[in-house]
């Protein structure tokens, strides 16, 4: 199976190092870390512009864009459903294995 590495950085300066599975039809990893960039990057902007939101207030947004991307699609529901819910399980367990750097502070 294919994967996509991807390099996540928080505000905070924390690094998340995931090898995400790419499903198998997938027709351009390239385009796929651009839009998942592009989703993220959108994001911190808003929070910065915005302040303070809750990150189950960010989950939350991102899954009702899922939902809508997903009725999008011209094909049958229960198909489009089980496809979704693939893909975020496999994504949610790659980002659970991902490998965790944090920044060092103060003074040695």
């Amino acid at each position: 199976m294919k994967k996509l590495p991807y390099r996540a950085r928080t505000a905070t300066g924390d690094s998340f190092e995931i090898d995400f599975p790419l499903h198998p039809e997938t027709r351009d990893a390239v385009r796929v870390e651009q839009l998942l960039s592009t989703v993220l990057d959108a994001i911190d902007k808003d929070i910065t512009l915005a302040g303070d939101t809750s990150n189950g207030d960010v989950l939350q947004a991102v899954a009702m864009a899922m939902a809508i991307r997903s009725r999008m699609i011209h094909a049958p529901e229960a198909a489009v459903e089980r496809l979704s819910v693939q893909l975020l399980q496999t994504a949610l367990a790659a980002a659970h294995e991902a490998v965790h750097h944090t920044p060092q502070v103060g003074h040695a």
